[in-house]
Formats: C-alpha cells, structure tokens, sequence
C-alpha cells in the first residue's frame, strides 16, 4: 500500500503521477471507459467478447481505466487517501481464473450478452473484477487503518481484513484503496488532518457531506464502481445525498462492523454507496453471507433468520408495471413533515422543490402520499438522544488495544490521541463544532446514568415509529436527508440533516437521489 498523503496537504504532493507506482501507461484510446460504470456495465464490457482470449476486454485494463480516472481528476476533488498497490495484481489473478474456468467448460453462451448470459460466472464470483473503494476506517490487512487521522498513519497495520472487506474480496471485488473522511468520522464536513479537504466534485465550491464524503465524491467521481462507508448519524446518506447517489443503510445487526475503527456501539452501521439500486443489493448480498453471526460484533444476533440467505435483487421487480414502468398503486408512504424546512431561500427552496416533485410523481405512480404531523419527528430535539459520546472512548479504547502491542508506535487510548502531549502538533484535527463533543466524549461512558435514560427514550422511540407504521398502513416513511443544500466549504459543520431517526431506531433506510 502506498500512502500519498501528509498532514493537511492536497493528494498527489507527494507522488508525480500513479502510473509510476503501478508501472502502467494508459492506452491513448482505452477500451474501457469508467464513466458511469455500474456492475452491469462494467460485466458486460468485460464478457462481450470472453470466447475470444485475443480479443476480449481484460480485468486489468478495466482496473487501470479507473486507476488512470482517479490520476486524472483526485488532484481536484482530493477523495483519495491511499491506492493499494496490489489491485493489478489482483486484476491479473481475475483474468487467469476467468481463462482457467473456461477451459474447464464453464457454461457461457456468448450470442446474447446479457446478466442471464453470464450468470455463472456471476454466480461464482458476483462482483467479478468490480473496482471498489473503502473509507479510511475499514481495516485492510498490512495496512493502517487511519479514519482520516494523521496521529494513526503509523499505528500497527490489522492482520486481517474486516469481514465485509474480505467478503467483498472473496465475490471477486477489486479493493483499489481508501476515501478520506471526516476525521474520526465525527462530522460531515470531510475534512481530516491526513487528507486534508474532499470537494464535491459537482460544486467544488461545496463540501461533499460526511463522514464518508471521500467515498460518495470518488463514486461521483467514477473513480470505483461503488464504495463502502460508515454512519453513525447520517455518514452513508448525506455524501449520497450531496453527490447524487445512492446508499443504504442497513437494518442494525444486519451487517457485521467488526474490523471498523468505531465511533459508538448503538448507532454505527455500515454500507454501499453506489450509483443505482441495483448495486446496493448486489453488494448487500454479498456483505450480509459468511458466518451469520460474528462474535466480534454480537450486535449481529439481531438478524432475523428469515433473512438468511436472502437474495435482494429478486425484489427489485416487485413494483415494476407494464412495459417496464413503475407501478406503485396501493403503496403508503408517509412524508414527515417535520423533517422539512418550508423557510424560501436559496438554500433550502431547490429541497422542498425536489421533494414535491418527488410526491407528485409518486402519486402518479398509484402511491398514496400520507403527511405525518407528530410532533415527536423533529430531527433537531431528536439529536438530544444521540449517545456517541457515551459510547465513543471505549469503543475507540478497545479498537486500539486490538492492534496495539509493546512494540506498538501512535496514540492507544482516545485520551492519548487527542492530548498534546503525546502527538505533534498537526497530527490530529477537531474543529471548533467538535470541541464540546471530544471533551464530554473524554469523561463519559456507558456508567453515566444519563446514557441508561436516553436508551429508554430510544427504546420508546421506536415502539413509536412502529406506531406510526401501524396505525397509518405504512409501507414506508419518506423526508429530505438533508433540509437545504450540502453546506460551503469552510462552513461550521453540516447542519440541517435528517438521519439520527433512523439512528436511533435501527431502521434501514435508503438514500434515493432526487
């Protein structure tokens, strides 16, 4: 793995050019372009002319296509934190299977070129030669996990990968590296003292939400076919909001989190961010397989067992009319509405124009569109139940005493990373939204009896909601991720967003670009 970042420095100060790492020199008309590229397309390129070993689109010209992408347009959004220097080696290893399965009569029948026509590849390996990019807090093996801190860009490299990592590669993914993030993953601003500031690649004027806003700018910026991020309050949906895409996040339990550097125990999730529907499930199915439960995260006992197995494509259809149309009659939905700020401004008006827009062509579809009024949906009095930082020390605690051993250099306790003792200026970074959370963060816990009250409060949250679906024969509840435009660079935090109800709750919910 090459690091390419110091603290505070732009991507790319430290290196001329990716290719002289990768020992590539890109093609002066590539076969493969990374624009818009999602698994479907990406699969189809590479098996349009697979019976044809002289003629066929490789894996590693694929993967150097968004390697040359990524050199091409990072130094001007700055998403990229790390490249892994084996993913053309990987890439190698995709095409030498891919030929040995042939010769092994692999059926394929090449006449129609279609996700049917591949399925047993795809059956095999379902993200085939798929370029995929994580946010700096998953763990990768023999390389340091940072979450955006230059304090951890010398702590030990993990061992092992996170379970989802190793899933993701196990299916057949391309890891290409790591996405700068809110540092720590404790705002939505993606600014870190490692890599410094992510610009939203489609008003780089603007911040590209957070905390995982390195990857919602990368896949923007079709520097991967998808990307993996975390959300402790609304860190996979607000970078999918601001970069128009999509992203999930799963129902608690669903998905292990085992091999995340942790922020807290009952908010954090993690998820896709991709560029359609169709991604999200492909790679839900392939992160929700492997052993049901984790030990290292016994938050997955929760996961239904009628759900084991599941494969969340096969509802993609369900609400598909004729000729191909969307047919939604009968469907509820219940718009929160205070969830929205009606205030008429620059910021908050092309919003509530979206989501009206987005209600008539619902109803349109044959869906019913119920306003909910509770008083208890107000996002800003819901904050008040937010318990990451009762939570936040010992999860970081016992994070770094996972991988820290005598020999062990950088910060092992969270007390250790932020105190000005023990790091050189410059090697971590909180900004002033921030200081009142670090500092509380730093003296509370699990103990407090003010943490044991706001679990009942959310325990009674959530009988509510259900209320809610019952009594108004919901399907599903419907609200802006964020109530005004994604903030301007240098803005004090990103206000206004929506996503400590689903939090809280533990419900999943889906972020759908308007």
């Amino acid at each position: 793995m090459q690091m390419f970042q110091s603290s505070f420095l732009p991507a790319w100060t430290a290196i001329q050019s990716i290719s002289d790492i990768f020992g590539f020199h890109s093609p002066a008309v590539p076969r493969f372009n990374p624009a818009e590229a999602t698994i479907e397309s990406v699969h189809r390129a590479l098996f349009a002319n697979i019976s044809s070993p002289e003629t066929r689109l490789t894996c590693r010209e694929v993967v150097t296509a968004f390697l040359t992408q990524i050199e091409t347009y990072n130094p001007r959004i700055n998403a990229i934190i790390s490249l892994d220097a084996n993913s053309l080696s990987v890439a190698d290893d995709l095409d030498a299977w891919l030929q040995d399965s042939l010769e092994d009569d692999l059926s394929y029948t090449p006449e129609n070129n279609s996700s049917d026509s591949w399925s047993d590849i795809t059956s095999l390996l379902p993200l085939y030669c798929i370029p995929v990019l994580l946010k700096d807090n998953f763990d990768t093996a023999n390389q340091s996990t940072t979450a955006g801190c230059a304090a951890l860009s010398s702590s030990p490299p993990p061992v092992h990968d996170a379970p989802v990592v190793k899933a993701l590669r196990e299916a057949g993914a391309v890891i290409l590296g790591k996405t700068n993030m809110h540092e720590m993953a404790l705002e939505g601003l993606t600014v870190s003292s490692l890599g410094g500031q992510t610009l939203n690649p489609y008003d780089t004027t603007r911040t590209p939400g957070g905390s995982s806003g390195g990857t919602g700018a990368a896949v923007a910026s079709s520097f991967a076919v998808f990307g993996l991020g975390t959300d402790t309050v609304n860190s996979l949906r607000s970078p999918a909001s601001a970069n128009s895409l999509f992203s999930l996040r799963p129902t608690r339990g669903l998905i292990s989190r085992a091999g995340v550097l942790p922020v807290s125990y009952t908010q954090d999730t993690v998820g896709p961010i991709a560029r359609c529907v169709w991604d999200l499930a492909v790679s839900l199915n392939v992160m929700t397989g492997g052993e049901w439960f984790d030990r290292r995260d016994n938050m997955t006992a929760l996961r239904p067992r009628h759900v084991k197995g599941l494969d969340y494509t096969a509802s993609l259809s369900k609400y598909q009319g004729e000729n191909g149309g969307e047919s939604l009659l009968g469907v509820k939905f219940g718009l929160i509405e205070g969830f929205m700020n009606r205030t008429d401004s620059p910021e908050t008006t092309p919003v509530n124009k979206a989501i009206d827009k987005m209600v008539s062509r619902l109803e349109k579809a044959g869906a019913i569109v119920i306003p909910v009024t509770d008083s208890m949906y107000n996002s800003t009095a819901l904050l008040d139940l937010d318990v990451q930082a009762y939570e936040y020390r010992e999860m970081v605690d016992a994070y770094f005493q996972s991988l820290y051993n005598e020999e062990s250099r950088g910060p092992r306790t969270m007390t250790g990373l932020y105190s000005e003792i023990d790091n050189e200026e410059g090697s971590f970074l909180v900004i002033p939204h921030q200081y009142d959370f670090i500092q509380s963060a730093l003296v509370s816990s699990p103990l407090n009896v003010s943490y044991s009250q706001k679990q009942l409060a959310i325990n009674a949250l959530t009988l509510s909601v259900k209320r809610t679906f019952s009594s108004l024969d919901l399907d599903a509840l419907i609200y802006p991720q964020q109530q005004n435009l994604p903030v301007k660079i240098g803005s004090r935090n990103q206000y206004g967003r929506n996503g400590i109800l689903a939090a809280l709750t533990g419900n999943p919910v889906i972020l759908y670009p308007l």
